[in-house]
């Protein structure tokens, strides 16, 4: 993991250097920043291969870092880690381009287990299909740009990820649980809507001015993202 740089942005001191440390016993190159605006200028300046960032920061906060870092870098997997877990604080981070979230306190083991899932998938080999088509609903994985019967639809990169997952694995049931493990990488929790709640804003652009409905919720199974018959 030597050639894995991380920016690690904490400004509880001994948190963040109990963190750098335990990383780097993990073999992963960490760059420490206990301030929002010095971490902005580190990614200026530095190619990072992961983020892991706290919400409540000096300088410049972790969600308008997170913006910040969106408007320059797509793909680089950003972390949040806070002691802000309700429902709103995490689809506030998702819809501002986060990957996953942690919830203080945790386990130093999810830890690295959530940043090597998230490595992993950003790490495998590029999808060669560049278009997926569900009826007239089309998604292009280079471009990001979704469509339905031609008309552009404006989703948040979490929406995004959430309707590539539902449209790979289009006619087939996905659970909470599937959904959790392939689109934000935790394991499931029953403590909370999030899922539901992402559905939900799917639901509301893709087929909320379409007679023809795409998504459908199979009660007490999932969801199956399929053409209406």
């Amino acid at each position: 993991m030597a050639d894995i740089s991380i920016l690690l942005v904490e400004d509880e001191k001994k948190i963040a250097e109990t963190l750098k440390k335990g990383l780097e016993e993990q073999h992963y190159r960490v760059t420490l920043a206990y301030d929002g605006s010095v971490a902005r200028n580190f990614f200026d300046n530095n190619d990072y291969d992961f983020i892991i960032a706290d919400i409540n920061l000096p300088g410049m906060n972790g969600y308008d870092l997170l913006k910040y870092i969106r408007t320059l870098n797509q793909q680089v997997p950003v972390l949040m880690l806070t002691a802000l877990g309700s429902t709103e604080d995490k689809i506030e981070g998702f819809n501002n381009g986060a990957d996953d979230y942690i919830v203080k306190p945790f386990d130093f083991a999810e830890l690295v287990a959530r940043i090597k899932a998230l490595l992993k998938r950003t790490q495998s080999a590029p999808v060669i299909a560049r278009n997926l088509r569900v009826n007239d609903l089309v998604i292009n994985l280079d471009s990001k740009e979704v469509s339905r019967a031609g008309n552009p639809i404006q989703l948040t990169a979490k929406e995004f990820q959430l309707l590539e997952y539902m449209i790979k694995n289009k006619n087939r049931v996905v659970s909470r649980a599937d959904i959790a493990l392939n689109v934000w990488d935790i394991d499931f929790d029953t403590g909370t809507n999030v899922i539901d709640v992402y559905v939900n804003f799917l639901r509301k652009k893709i087929d909320r001015d379409y007679e023809r409905k795409l998504i459908h919720t199979q009660v007490g199974m999932g969801y199956v993202l399929k053409e209406s018959i």
